[in-house]
């Protein structure tokens, strides 16, 4: 293993020596890359594509002014969008110089670059800044370093065709002040462990080997203490688990995964004996395909936290992202499928190499190869962890992500043994994302709206337990990350059960939480989600558990009273005082279940409700006059009590054909559920499926998968060995 005191020693050696060996490019390309494509650009058509493609955004503006306005707006806005564009130009000026040697797209990178020059060290914080991280070219600092990331790249790219006298004042009039800016203006910012801080650090450090800079790179690598403990390594050592999930979510994965590999690639063309893609046991490599696995079935990225989710493996990001990691670690079935979707390949060498693979169409899977993953959190991985559960292959494949993780730095949500389910690429139990719409001016330019943080990070807004109307840890993000779940078991090996399990202590106080989801097929192929969820304290308290449910209702066995003619919300704070109540009921001692169409596929939720509850039927969009939130259908289970077991069954079941006006198999097989026995030693849940009984057995304690148990219904005896089993009609699932 590679270690970062290793890296970081040597890399300063070489520093010493590397500015008297100094060659251009070195950034996106190598010198061996740069021949690699050269040589292998003619006779394949997606190359040719690829190729034709930039040079048909780029050609345009060979002969004609490029705008270098005054930053004067928000994301949306004319000055933001022309800044951005220009910096993709430049990007694809660097790939056309660098493969063609037209001394023109040269020329066009240096003509708009000097505009910089002159634009950049006049600039103060951007008018439209809001947050403690402003920007100069743009509203906020990040997407100063995005520039900065793309223009490195082509000045790099460009260096042998632009003039010295020019190249002087580039790099000390565009990349000069902001650098500074990010490193001393913002220095706390640089420093953070972050995903900000991925950016600024590959950016600062992406100049300083475009500009041959050694103090940019070692501030990079280092952080500005110069010991390591921020900089570009400890964003490597401490944003991945040691599996590579990325501690913000999968949707900031993707993001990350730009300026991780980017930079990380430079590094490895400029430092080739370091073996950077080795470091951490190549956890670039396991980042790569842990983002890849945790996308939909339509590639979009699960929304969990802060999440926009019309983002999915297209993206520029992944785009990137696959041409480094290909180059580096080989091509893979899973990176030919994603880039058959792409439609294109990025003109480095791994992009080459995709392009020859996917030549043969026979090398390029059907579907996508996702498999039932379990993800560490934390770098360590003892900082509870991801579990995505699927069942069946192709269209007919349903995932359930269970969310045991730590709180996601600031883009975390309150949403502790949160569970989500998709299924044949729909989503089915929702996560409600991030309230934002990106790019958008009209909307708060581009920014997180208010209801993010009032609702969308809400306990409530998730498919939880929420504890007395109060969000878990207050709301409080300093509080939420000095804690974790702790996973309790889990087995993802057997493909038709799947079962995962977490409690947490630590997001109400005097309140423990037990969740385990049993995601199973059953013989004749119906699928059931089974969710147990237990809470334990030695006080009263009201318990809510909601199901946002995307779908059109179908029908409800409980009679419920509908606000007919004027609606309340279903509470003040929180998060609830965006929920309209639209009906309401109470109900006591029954199983209880609602159906609803999603599609052409029914699904119902089935609940124990053991003495009385309240059921709600609510819908987000309360107090929104600004309509910036999507208004949503959610179904809330509520109790009263100190310590309570709830146990749903979810069932994917039926079909509807519009066309014939007919559907088949729309009531749900569930029957009934019940409690066996419920306390310290077992929890033993019975639920009759089409006159067949499902048990369900559980330590609560004993834990060892050793440990042998057994429990006896009718006079006969059910014995197990491990934390759990499944019986149906008497045999051992």
């Amino acid at each position: 293993m590679i270690t970062m005191f290793r890296l970081l020693t040597t890399i300063s050696l070489f520093l010493l020596s590397s500015l008297l060996y100094a060659q251009h490019p070195v950034g996106f390309y190598s010198k061996a890359d740069l021949e690699y494509v050269k040589a292998n650009l003619t006779g394949n058509a997606l190359l040719q594509q690829s190729l034709a493609s930039i040079k048909k955004e780029t050609d345009p503006w060979l002969d004609k002014p490029v705008d270098v306005p005054m930053p004067k707006d928000a994301a949306g806005g004319y000055s933001h969008e022309k800044h951005k564009a220009n910096y993709l130009l430049l990007f694809n000026s660097g790939i056309l110089y660098s493969i063609t040697g037209k001394q023109a797209y040269a020329d066009l990178i240096a003509r708009v670059l000097l505009q910089y020059a002159k634009l950049n060290p006049g600039l103060k914080n951007h008018p439209q800044a809001t947050s403690t991280s402003p920007g100069r070219i743009f509203w906020q600092a990040l997407n100063d370093a995005n520039w900065l990331v793309y223009t490195s790249m082509a000045y790099d790219m460009a260096f042998n065709g632009i003039k010295k006298s020019d190249r002087d004042l580039i790099t000390q009039g565009a990349f000069k002040p902001e650098v500074d800016f990010i490193t001393q203006d913002l220095k706390p910012w640089f420093n953070l462990i972050h995903n900000h801080a991925v950016w600024a650090t590959a950016a600062v450090g992406m100049v300083g080997i475009a500009t041959d800079n050694d103090q940019y790179i070692k501030l990079a690598l280092k952080g500005s203490s110069g010991n390591g403990s921020s900089g570009f390594y400890a964003l490597m050592g401490q944003l991945f688990s040691p599996d590579g999930y990325y501690t913000e979510g999968p949707y900031y994965t993707r993001y990350a995964l730009l300026p991780f590999m980017i930079f990380a690639n430079a590094l490895e063309n400029k430092f080739p004996e370091q073996h950077l893609f080795q470091y951490r046991n190549a956890i670039l490599e396991k980042a790569v395909n842990t983002a890849l696995q945790h996308t939909n079935l339509d590639g979009m990225f699960f929304p969990m936290n802060d999440a926009i989710k019309d983002k999915d493996y297209t993206t520029s990001e992944m785009l990137m992202a696959l041409n480094v990691a290909t180059k580096a670690y080989g091509v893979k079935p899973a990176y030919l499928f994603v880039a058959k979707k792409q439609g294109k390949v990025l003109l480095g060498k791994g992009g080459v190499q995709l392009a020859k693979a996917m030549a043969d169409p026979k090398a390029i899977p059907d579907w996508f190869p996702y498999t039932s993953i379990e993800n560490t959190d934390g770098p360590t991985g003892k900082q509870g962890g991801l579990d995505i559960l699927r069942l069946g292959k192709g269209q007919d494949q349903s995932s359930l992500i269970f969310k045991y993780t730590s709180h996601g730095l600031s883009h975390g949500h309150f949403d502790k043994l949160n569970l989500n389910l998709f299924d044949g690429g729909k989503e089915i139990l929702q996560d409600y994302g991030s309230a934002r719409f990106v790019g958008v001016e009209q909307k708060y330019g581009g920014r997180y709206l208010p209801e993010n943080g009032k609702y969308a990070v809400q306990t409530i807004a998730h498919n939880t337990l929420v504890v007395d109307e109060t969000s878990h840890f207050k709301g409080e993000e300093k509080i939420a990350e000095n804690f974790a779940p702790v996973k309790r078991f889990s087995s993802l090996d057997q493909p038709n059960l799947l079962v995962a399990s977490a409690m947490d202590t630590n997001a109400t106080a005097g309140v423990r939480m037990d969740r385990s989801v049993y995601f199973l097929q059953m013989p004749n192929g119906q699928k059931l989600l089974i969710d147990l969820l237990k809470a334990s304290s030695s006080s009263q308290h009201q318990y809510d558990l909601p199901f946002h449910y995307l779908g059109q209702f179908i029908h409800a066995s409980f009679p419920y009273q509908s606000s007919k003619n004027s609606m309340t919300t279903l509470g003040k704070k929180n998060g609830y005082q965006y929920l309209w109540k639209e009906a309401e009921a109470n109900v006591a001692n029954t199983m209880v279940q609602f159906s609803f169409m999603n599609g052409k596929t029914f699904y119902s939720l089935s609940s124990m409700i053991h003495d009385s509850a309240k059921l709600f039927f609510a819908r987000s969009g309360a107090n929104d006059p600004d309509f910036n939130l999507r208004h949503d259908p959610v179904f809330v289970i509520r109790k009263n009590a100190s310590n309570q077991t709830f146990v749903n069954v979810l069932e994917i079941h039926g079909q509807y054909d519009p066309v014939m006006e007919t559907s088949s198999g729309g009531n749900a097989s569930v029957q009934q559920i019940g409690l066996l026995q419920d306390n310290q030693e077992m929890t033993v849940a019975n639920i009759m499926v089409n006159g067949q009984a499902l048990l369900i057995c559980e330590s609560r304690n004993d834990l060892s998968k050793i440990s042998q148990h057994q429990f006896e219904i009718s006079g006969k005896k059910m014995e197990w060995v491990g934390p759990y089993a499944l019986f149906y009609n008497g045999r051992k699932l």
